[in-house]
C-alpha cells in the first residue's frame, strides 16, 4: 500500500467551492465543502493510479506551511491510499473501483 498525502487549497467560487493541489496542479470541485472534500479525494486517487500505472514522475507535497492562500481560502491535507492491487486493476481495465 502506498499513501499520498497533499495539500489542497479550499475556496468558494460562485456556486460551488473548488478546491486546487498546487503541487500537482489538478483541481476539481463540488456543491459544498463535503462533496468537494470528496471529488477531491477521488481525484487525487485517480491521479496517482495512473502515475503509478505508467510509472511517471510526481513532485512532492509542499509543507502546508508553505502553501500559499489567498483570503478566504483555506488549505488541507487530503490523502490518497492506493494498493497495487488497484494499480494492476487500472492497468487492465483504465478504471477505479
Amino acid at each position: 500500500m502506498q499513501q499520498f498525502i497533499y495539500p489542497a487549497i479550499f475556496y468558494n467560487d460562485e456556486d460551488e467551492v473548488k478546491v486546487y493541489f498546487p503541487d500537482l496542479d489538478i483541481s476539481t470541485s463540488g456543491v459544498n465543502y463535503s462533496e468537494a472534500f470528496l471529488f477531491a479525494k477521488d481525484l487525487l486517487r485517480v491521479y496517482f493510479l495512473y502515475v503509478l500505472a505508467n510509472n511517471l514522475d510526481f513532485d512532492f507535497p509542499s509543507k502546508i506551511e508553505d502553501v500559499k492562500c489567498e483570503k478566504g481560502q483555506k488549505t488541507f491535507f487530503i490523502d490518497a491510499i492506493i494498493s497495487p492491487k488497484d494499480v494492476k486493476e487500472f492497468k487492465k481495465t483504465g478504471k477505479t473501483r
